[in-house]
């Protein structure tokens, strides 16, 4: 179990690190919105892997909180790029 463990704390932390290269490099506010959505989707997934684990429940509101976080920033960046592109 303990491989398994270290596996997924590989993969995730791998991922994480690609992300954050994506959203420091992406040439745009879309990549880099995206590639956000992507992190707070790979945490989310890391506290879900955790709650799995150590059979818990009690990051559950976390969970949700991250999830509200993310719709309503994609939604307020969709927003923005929206009312920029009908400036020009």
């Amino acid at each position: 179990m303990s491989w398994l463990i270290a596996a997924v704390v590989v993969l995730f932390g791998a991922a994480a690190l690609l992300t954050i290269f994506k959203i420091v490099v992406g040439p745009s506010i879309l990549d880099r919105a995206v590639a956000s959505d992507v992190l707070l989707t790979l945490v989310m997934c890391a506290l879900g892997a955790e709650m799995a684990i150590n059979h818990h429940t009690r990051t559950l509101p976390v969970l949700l909180i991250i999830a509200a976080v993310g719709v309503f920033g994609s939604i307020s960046i969709a927003r923005f790029v929206a009312r920029r592109d009908n400036e020009r």
